[in-house]
């Protein structure tokens, strides 16, 4: 392609893009929410590999079924199969890798899900982005900690080793930073207590937030 038809291209482009609108339609989010009896939101847990954040994830979905919610689990390892497989883990394709994650978490709240988003989205950075997407009161970040020699305790999959030799590139902690939460609305310690503690603090925070 010559360098004048990249520039109709990009012209063009720019014609349709601005040709682009928000279509509105009747039902909302309230409506949704209203009709599945719950409050949508997307619960977002942050953290290090092997701090718990699947774990929890997972039974507080089963606990949150139990009791007729309407949820769904958005997990960092299954996202990486479909929709972010083209990614890798160099910052830029983490930061993209958020932002797809968090504009699907986007629709399903405002389709009246709860929504549980368990991703390591290690810079502070990534986690704003995705909190700006929601409205006041619609997300709730999550801050499942452990220690780092903790969690390379619990590494069945013995990440950190291989990222400690070297076999792993960019791995959270070892050579890529994690950026600790420094206002959460959540800081669950999963040395200290154990998950179903856990899963407990969050439902009743989100009780709270529905009455």
């Amino acid at each position: 392609m010559t360098s004048l038809d990249s520039a109709t291209k990009d012209e063009s482009d720019a014609a349709i893009q601005r040709s682009i609108h928000w279509h509105p339609f009747r039902l909302d989010m309230a409506a949704r929410a209203a009709q599945k009896r719950q409050r949508p939101i997307c619960i977002w847990l942050t953290g290090l590999s092997g701090a718990g954040k699947s774990t929890i994830a997972n039974l507080l979905d089963q606990r949150l079924h139990a009791e007729g919610k309407h949820t769904y689990v958005l997990d960092g390892d299954n996202v990486r199969h479909g929709l972010s497989c083209d990614l890798g883990f160099s910052d830029a394709d983490r930061d993209e890798n958020i932002r797809r994650v968090a504009e699907v978490a986007k629709l399903m709240v405002d389709a009246g899900l709860i929504v549980l988003a368990g991703f390591i989205s290690p810079l502070a950075r990534q986690r704003q982005l995705a909190r700006q997407l929601f409205d006041e009161g619609h997300f709730l970040e999550v801050f499942v900690d452990a220690s780092q020699r903790e969690c390379e305790r619990r590494d069945v999959k013995g990440l950190y080793a291989k990222a400690r030799r070297g076999e792993l590139a960019n791995f959270t902690s070892i050579d890529s930073e994690y950026e600790r939460p420094e206002r959460p609305e959540l800081h669950l310690l999963t040395e200290r207590h154990p998950a179903h503690a856990c899963v407990e603090e969050v439902v009743q925070y989100i009780k709270a937030l529905e009455s």
